[in-house]
């Protein structure tokens, strides 16, 4: 357990899941988390757990040892500018905000802070995130802080910030793609005789294992398709048949088409 404070600036579902993971994780007392939101009723569950809540960003980041925006694009900005008359040089600051580079989140903040950036995804609610981070920091006490809160909420690494619009891509926006798949699995399931509720529990808990697979063994996803590909055998006419109709381009090209919208602000 850490003896810090954390305040969440943004209580909505990313910042209100965070804080949820937290106190999950046992990483730090509910009681050391202040959550903010204008509209203080949204967060009465928060507040059942013992979590401080507030509409006042400035008192909620005065004394935060750190502060994590969970905003929109187009207001962290302005918060920062409101908030950056207390912040301090031992104090963290990590935006959740895609496309908000660390030099423009610097030249608002200033250099009085440690800036950091993390990319997770909505899996951070169960604690099964893939968050991304980039920093310009150097000490390596506070860049494996910071590593260590996100590894509670699932999986973190730290990559360079030119890659920080690929990881909202990827593991961000990701989530969406692989739940679109399931959807698809499930009305494919639906058409060949099974019920709604059974055809997603099929499908989620195959996903579940084919991740489980690569995660466990590292091994390449083809390696895994080889074991069940036998030659004139069902899955590989249904991969082939999926393939001639565009399945791995049209995924590609939505990838790049999102990582398209991020570079084009």
């Amino acid at each position: 357990m850490i003896e810090q404070k954390i305040t969440i600036i943004g209580g909505g579902n990313l910042g209100s899941a965070i804080a949820f993971g937290l106190i999950k994780s046992k990483l730090i007392e509910p009681s050391a988390i202040t959550v903010t939101r204008r509209r203080l009723n949204m967060l009465e569950k928060l507040q059942a757990e013992g979590v401080c809540t507030s509409n006042d960003n400035v008192e909620a980041s005065r004394n935060a040892d750190i502060i994590i925006l969970a905003i929109k694009p187009y207001q962290v900005l302005a918060i920062i500018e409101e908030i950056r008359p207390v912040l301090k040089s031992n104090q963290i600051l990590i935006s959740l905000v895609a496309g908000i580079g660390l030099e423009k989140i610097e030249g608002t903040a200033g250099t009085n802070v440690q800036i950091f950036r993390a990319m997770p995804n909505t899996a951070i609610a169960i604690q099964e995130s893939m968050t991304l981070i980039s920093t310009n920091v150097k000490s390596e006490d506070l860049r494996n802080r910071v590593l260590h809160i996100f590894k509670q909420l699932g999986e973190a690494v730290i990559i360079t910030e030119d890659l920080m619009a690929s990881a909202t891509v990827l593991a961000s926006c990701g989530i969406a793609f692989a739940l679109r798949y399931i959807r698809a699995a499930m009305q494919g399931g639906i058409e060949i005789g099974f019920g709604a509720e059974m055809a997603q529990f099929i499908t989620a808990q195959t996903v579940k294992g084919a991740t489980g697979l690569i995660l466990e063994s590292g091994r390449h996803p083809e390696q895994e398709i080889d074991k069940v590909t036998t030659p004139r055998g069902i899955t590989i006419t249904g991969l082939n048949e999926m393939e001639h109709k565009g399945f791995s381009s049209s995924l590609i090209q939505g990838l790049i088409a999102s990582f398209n919208k991020i570079e084009k602000g």
